[in-house]
């Protein structure tokens, strides 16, 4: 038997695909009027932009997925695994309440930085203490992955302040980094069986 159930490894492994995916194609039904280098995830994911469902379908899909996730991570706090989830719950309201063409949107900037705060914080309270965990929920790596996407999302406040600044590669940094470390704490369990205790 194993630490969590395959279908976690399943669930996990998609939301990075589904999110880099997602912003991708919707960039290129965008065009070249949209730059990813300068504009946000979030555009792609506008009322009447022409990636809108192909980016609202990859933001619902990536928040079931961290839900998934969650859910199956029994090895992991409880507390990590409520903040993994509620990153999930973030992800599916964003998807539902999507920015305006035009000017921003209160109600979806709240959302999203609630779900960027609960995805980065949910390593370190993921993290067991004591034992022998799997790597993935060793306090050392947890507060490293924490750290690094702390560090991405000031930068990305930092980018939003600036004229032209590089917004979105900032912000695909902190997303892609979010969307990948439930897939390692995942695959650091599977590879684990249930008999090495914790």
């Amino acid at each position: 038997m194993r630490l969590v159930p395959l279908w976690a490894l399943l669930s996990s492994g998609c939301a990075p695909v589904l999110l880099i995916g997602g912003w991708t194609v919707a960039a290129r039904l965008e065009g070249p009027a949209y730059d990813p280098a300068t504009q946000t995830i979030s555009v792609l994911a506008a009322y009447g932009s022409a990636g809108f469902w192909v980016m609202s379908g990859a933001l619902f899909a990536l928040g079931i997925c961290h839900l998934m996730t969650a859910w199956g991570l029994r090895p992991a706090s409880f507390a990590g695994r409520v903040a993994l989830g509620g990153g999930g719950v973030a992800a599916v309201v964003v998807a539902l309440v999507p920015p305006p063409t035009s000017g921003g949107s209160l109600r979806h900037g709240s959302v999203a930085v609630v779900g960027f705060a609960l995805l980065a914080v949910w390593p370190v309270l993921a993290a067991v203490r004591g034992g022998a965990p799997p790597w993935g929920l060793r306090p050392a790596p947890s507060i490293a992955a924490t750290v690094l996407m702390v560090v991405s999302a000031l930068w990305f406040l930092i980018e939003m302040q600036q004229e032209d600044g590089a917004i979105g590669v900032a912000e695909r940094l902190v997303t892609a980094m979010q969307s990948l470390w439930p897939f390692v704490v995942v695959a650091s369990c599977v590879r684990r069986p249930l008999g090495d205790r914790l």
